[in-house]
């Protein structure tokens, strides 16, 4: 894939003057007024009919699943045209993109909401839930009906999710368990309607580092649940965070993702994070293509010495490198597109090393956007101070820049 197709371009353009209709004028609102992202991004998956297909392709998933459960052979699917075919997954991969990359022009924070809930929360209930978990949780997460969040990250455990993770659950002696913990740093938490809560199963004799990793699916307003209000951060304000408090929190085994202790989440982690780390790519594309677009219009306008900036060279070796930038992750977005077009997935090493790259030079294009604007760039007035705040998150959340490193390294050092 070289550029975008006629239906693409098509779709990004209608989604911009959306953002720039409904979402540009109130961005102050959600990055100072406590706005809730939800009511916007709920109109916006309406207006292009993102719900309705999610829905459809949920029934027809489900409707799969329930005829091989009940022991019908299913033949595969053959294709008649191979290149057809390719065509097909190719446009769904870049249509699922484009919302990503065009929000990220405004409001970074929107997509990290929306992803958490849509993607993480509800993918992971696909993944590794029973038939009757995903008919109950998951359709009104894949519309945004209501609000999902992921819950691993707590206050003493960051990139160590699994060795420092205190978080327990406890068998009850009747079927059920009862979890207790703190968790942080939890995208949507405050407003979460389903929470996916990964915890530790309390083993006597078994040390804590070696306890299978289990996760329970929880609804807001469970007794002893508390949903902390949202914290106040340095970027992504549109996408709010905040804290989970569990003590002594009773819930049957239906709440146990996939019903069984067999399924430790640590099989299924390295997948979750490929999935999140391949997205930043497209986050970071989006971000760089604004900062890029107000820097040209600033270095056009802006005259020092009798001259506009972007006549000296120094201004134009930044705007340069911004258009290296661009092109490069473009070129990492149409690839990850090829790849999925021919059922290909990226490793974990791969997954890591598109984060590190992108999310690096995001916050490189980011801070020399706001060198050009100068002290106006160092003003909330001009867009380019908030996407340099929102692009270090990049940096942080989905593995730090230093574990996508160790990910890359020991991928390469295994190596014959």
């Amino acid at each position: 894939m070289i550029e975008w197709s006629e239906p693409q371009q098509m779709l990004r353009t209608a989604l911009r003057n959306f953002i720039e209709k409904e979402i540009a004028p109130n961005l102050d609102k959600l990055e100072h007024g406590d706005t809730p992202p939800y009511d916007v991004l709920r109109k916006m998956l309406k207006t292009f009919g993102i719900d309705q297909m999610a829905r459809q392709r949920f029934e027809k998933q489900i409707a799969r699943e329930k005829r091989i459960a009940a022991g019908e052979t299913i033949p595969e699917k053959k294709v008649e045209d191979e290149a057809l075919a390719e065509m097909m997954r190719a446009e769904e991969t870049a249509m699922t993109l484009l919302p990503t990359i065009e929000l990220c022009r405004f409001c970074p924070g929107m997509v990290t909401a929306m992803g958490v809930s849509m993607g993480l929360t509800a993918g992971t209930i696909m993944s590794k839930g029973t038939i009757a978990q995903k008919e109950r949780w998951v359709p009104e997460l894949l519309t945004m009906e209501k609000i999902g969040a992921w819950a691993i990250t707590e206050p003493n455990s960051g990139s160590d999710a699994f060795g420092s993770m205190k978080a327990s659950c406890r068998r009850d002696g009747k079927g059920g368990y009862i979890l207790n913990g703190n968790k942080t740093f939890i995208t949507n938490g405050p407003y979460a309607d389903t929470i996916v809560f990964i915890c530790k199963l309390d083993e006597p004799g078994v040390e804590p580092k070696n306890r299978k990793v289990l996760s329970f699916i929880l609804d807001r307003g469970m007794p002893g649940l508390t949903q902390s209000k949202p914290f106040r951060k340095m970027g992504i304000h549109s996408s709010p965070t905040g804290e989970l408090f569990l003590q002594d929190v009773q819930v049957g085994p239906e709440r146990l993702l996939g019903e069984t202790e067999e399924i430790s989440y640590r099989s299924g982690v390295k997948d979750t994070f490929t999935r999140e780390r391949t997205g930043v790519a497209a986050m970071a594309l989006g971000i760089v293509e604004r900062c890029l677009q107000l820097s040209l219009k600033y270095a056009k306008e802006r005259v020092q010495f009798g001259h506009p900036i972007g006549d000296f060279q120094l201004i134009q070796l930044k705007l340069a490198k911004m258009e290296v930038a661009r092109v490069n992750l473009q070129n990492l977005v149409f690839r990850y597109i090829e790849m999925s077009a021919k059922g290909k997935s990226l490793s974990l090493a791969e997954a890591s090393a598109m984060k590190l790259y992108s999310a690096q030079v995001a916050v490189d294009v980011a801070m020399e956007a706001v060198q050009i604007h100068g002290g106006n760039g160092y003003m909330a007035e001009y867009q380019v101070e908030q996407l340099a705040r929102d692009a270090k998150i990049l940096q942080i959340y989905g593995g730090t820049d230093e574990i996508q490193i160790t990910h890359i390294a020991r991928d390469l050092l295994s190596r014959d």
